[in-house]
């Protein structure tokens, strides 16, 4: 019989010291008894606290009381049940964030399992989640009341306003943060019910692990500004947890800053050393020469035990639990398998590459990898590989497989996965079985694996179907622990083998492994760019946007691959300008769209990144930018110099893959007109510097206008389906209190102020002059209130200026330049 731990995790005062993690396996009643009269004591403490006249601070603490949830003032949960636990972050927490508590609740008996209820939402909120529509991957959903909150939340974000106030206006808003968090061994997840009470899931994975109590499970915060708000949380959270870090504590990887292509939508599983060499030389030869290469699936030894696969079986996975996908994008991802159903129940048999990349054309994958980057001047190679090794894991009879004790396991879902979408893979998965790896052999496996790769020129790997450990807890402590030994084993294998944390995390959107990541810097945003679905397009934009709202706190987001030459391709490019990741392609061989390209790639294969993660503007944050018929998305970031917009129409070509509808879906057009104005920009100020008056100059891309606006006008907008334009907005600065200046950097280029490294001037009794260091070649743009005496890039160059005040001249292919950048000088006579 196996014995069961049963996990004490008692309640824990408020302590600045660190604090020692739960034990799980002391059951003695004496520390039944102190755990009750500890909480008893606290219970008598609070009951004391909240007879105390309110103070300002004490109004922005999260507080229960009264069977009531009280969050930045206001009520946000009502009727909470009485087993119902808060506790502040913590005294040195606390002072940095006041509002930061963790909700928590006790059961009357042991579980593996619990779903607790925490009341019902007040009146007054709405909200935004990040759920899992299935076992991989994070969309949106927005709403107001409990019962609407999907299964499988992990992040629900909560906006009050007050009834005079408006959405846009500065403190008439309060925003809370519930994020369902690790606790110990557990993890936790948020769903509404049909009774419209808020609930939180908190499951171990292994029935042999249980607890009667959740102490940490979901951390709350609030503030005034929702983004602020989000790194504020996220930074502090870590520091309590200590199972991960906030992405300005991580290395990233300098792959990011150059354009890259992957094999995988150009070839799938087909992929073979002469398609790669085409792919890299056509794309080379129309002016976006890739720096980065992802060889996907199809690189590796495998092996399909299972000749016999059910073709009913198969026809019916795709068909009904896949109804947005296309047998057409089905079969041709896999042609030469019996049916896409049966990849996933293949299992690596060795650590090298397959015979396809040791033939005449290629002696091995080193000889490859040399060739491609002395030949075609690529700098990164990454592999792909799954966490497990392949889909199906690892061949346990394999003599390379049989030192990492590998043993096969079936996959057990927890009933928040399957109560939403059903996924193929995991159907598979749980028919075949995984050849799992001894966990006190995975960083083992890690290692042989990427020290061969990287004795061969490898730069790095792109980590697949890591969401699959969730599944493989039973006997191994659970689905936390299993999923934090297998990624710290991982991220010190990459540490140990590449140089500049060469790592991209992938089908990584649960909690187990977003709050283990300590030093995996890049994951992927979302669901794979299918460039056969047509009505997934604005999906995916929509998707990548929202999700990296938490993601982009912890990971650089990775918005996936796109095709140059598609109907969506200046959707998606647009896009990817703003997101703040690599921008990257799947094109096949000779198949590309160079006018889109030209747009995000500079002639060196570099690309013009943004600082941050891009994310919905705050007055898009409750809005469904895919069905609600009248929303425009849009999506802001910041450049060194500059902010920038991009404005989407996502409405009318789709519609949400959760929940499945009975009857397929028509695309329609939809034209939508919107506002825009520099205020959306977050942080605008921060980048202006002193003395800025609010003034903007805003140039849109596609019109090729300039506008002069204060910081809070609106510009209209009006944009049909799949249509978009990006906005870059500079603050107007004062040089020699004469010079009314804005830089816009390239305006060839999507983000045009990406380009922009250094702003400055200098000035005598004659004249003053505007230095400016900008990448290039391209056509170089900027406000200018005046006409200036002469450009000058090395030497004088012939420049344009219109009576709206747009300044440009072309940056020359051989100028004075250091590196990448180019030296401007725009000079000004004094009057």
């Amino acid at each position: 019989m196996a014995l069961t731990r049963l996990v004490m995790m008692s309640s824990r005062p408020p302590c600045p010291l660190p604090l020692p993690s739960p034990s799980y396996k002391i059951s003695r009643c004496c520390r039944h008894r102190c755990s009750r009269l500890l909480r008893r004591a606290m219970s008598v403490a609070s009951q004391h606290l909240s007879t105390v006249t309110p103070t300002p601070r004490r109004q922005m603490m999260a507080r229960l009381e009264h069977r009531s949830l009280m969050v930045g003032g206001r009520e946000l949960l009502a009727r909470a049940p009485r087993n119902v636990t808060l506790r502040p972050a913590g005294v040195a927490d606390a002072e940095a964030a006041p509002g930061a508590a963790f909700l928590g609740a006790k059961a009357a008996e042991p579980s593996s399992r619990h779903v607790f209820s925490v009341g019902t939402l007040a009146s007054g909120w709405r909200w935004m989640s990040l759920f899992r529509f299935k076992i991989w991957w994070m969309v949106p959903a927005t709403g107001a009341g409990a019962a609407a909150v999907p299964a499988e939340t992990q992040m629900l974000l909560l906006e009050s306003r007050d009834e005079a106030g408006s959405a846009a206006a500065e403190g008439s808003a309060v925003y809370a943060l519930m994020l369902p968090v690790l606790d110990g061994d557990f993890r936790a997840s948020l769903q509404g019910s049909p009774q419209n009470e808020l609930q939180f899931c908190f499951e171990s994975g292994d029935p042999e692990v249980q607890t009667m109590e959740a102490v940490d499970a979901v951390f709350i915060n609030s503030g005034d500004n929702p983004f602020k708000l989000m790194k504020e949380s996220i930074k502090l959270l870590s520091k309590i947890k200590g199972t991960f870090r906030h992405i300005e504590d991580k290395e990233i990887p300098a792959n990011l800053d150059w354009f890259g292509w992957c094999t995988w939508d150009a070839f799938y599983k087909a992929v073979n050393p002469t398609g790669i060499e085409e792919g890299l030389q056509s794309l080379r030869e129309g002016g976006a020469p890739p720096r980065f290469l992802i060889i996907d699936d199809g690189w590796q030894e495998t092996v399909y035990e299972f000749k016999e696969v059910d073709e009913t079986l198969c026809e019916q996975t795709v068909l009904v639990f896949h109804p947005w996908v296309t047998h057409e994008s089905v079969h041709c991802i896999i042609p030469d398998s019996h049916c896409y159903y049966a990849r996933f129940a293949q299992r690596l048999t060795d650590l090298k590459e397959n015979h396809k990349f040791r033939e005449e054309t290629c002696k091995n994958l080193g000889d490859l990898v040399k060739k491609i980057k002395e030949i075609h001047g690529v700098k990164f190679v990454y592999m792909w590989h799954a966490l497990l090794g392949y889909w199906g894991g690892v061949l346990a009879t394999s003599d390379a497989m049989k030192k990492y004790n590998p043993k096969l396991a079936y996959p057990v879902q927890s009933p928040g996965n399957v109560a939403n979408l059903r996924d193929i893979a995991m159907d598979s998965l749980e028919k075949f079985g995984v050849g799992i790896i001894d966990p006190d052999k995975i960083y083992e496996f890690y290692n042989d694996q990427h020290s061969y790769l990287s004795s061969v020129g490898v730069d790095g790997v792109k980590v697949d179907v890591q969401n699959l450990m969730e599944t493989l807890g039973h006997g191994f402590g659970g689905r936390v622990a299993v999923t934090r030994k297998y990624q710290h084993a991982l991220e010190e294998s990459i540490a140990q083998n590449f140089k500049r944390n060469n790592l991209i995390c992938c089908m990584s959107h649960n909690s187990d492994s977003i709050f283990s990541a300590l030093k995996s810097a890049v994951a992927r945003a979302s669901e794979d760019f299918m460039p056969r679905e047509p009505t997934l397009q604005t999906l995916h934009i929509a998707s990548v946007a929202f999700n990296s709202i938490l993601l982009g706190e912890i990971f650089i987001p990775d918005w996936d691959m796109f095709h140059s030459k598609h109907e969506s391709a200046e959707f998606h490019g647009a896009a990817r300008a703003l997101s703040g990741g690599g921008v990257y392609v799947s094109d096949k061989p000779g198949v590309h769209d160079f006018s889109v390209l030209r747009k995000l790639v500079l002639q060196d294969g570099s690309i013009l990144r943004a600082r941050y993660a891009g994310r919905p503007t705050r007055d898009c944050l409750f809005n469904d930018p895919v069905m609600d018929g009248k929303s425009l998305l849009k999506i802001w970031n910041l450049n060194n110099f500059s902010g920038v917009i991009g404005v989407f129409n996502c409405q009318g070509a789709g519609q949400w893959v959760w929940p499945v509808k009975d009857i397929a879906y028509v695309p329609t057009s939809i034209n939508i007109t919107g506002h825009l104005s520099p205020s959306d920009v977050e942080s605008l100020e921060d980048i202006a510097g002193d003395n800025w008056s609010g003034e903007t100059a805003v140039y849109s891309f596609n019109s090729c206008s300039l506008s002069r606006l204060q910081k809070h006008q609106n510009l209209e907008v009006s944009l049909s389906t799949m249509a978009c334009e990006i906005y870059t907005i500079s603050p107007i600065k004062v040089f020699s209190e004469a010079v009314q200046f804005a830089p816009l950097g390239l305006i060839n280029m999507f983000n045009s102020g990406g380009a922009l490294h250094d702003v400055s001037s200098t000035s005598d009794s004659s004249a003053t002059t505007i230095h400016v260091r900008c990448r290039g070649p391209g056509r170089f743009g900027a406000y200018s209130a005046t006409r200036p005496e002469l450009c000058r890039v090395g030497q004088q160059v012939e420049f344009s200026h219109t009576e709206d005040g747009l300044l440009a001249f072309d940056l020359p292919h051989c100028s004075s330049h250091d590196g990448d950048l180019w030296h401007i000088e725009i000079l000004y006579k004094t009057p």
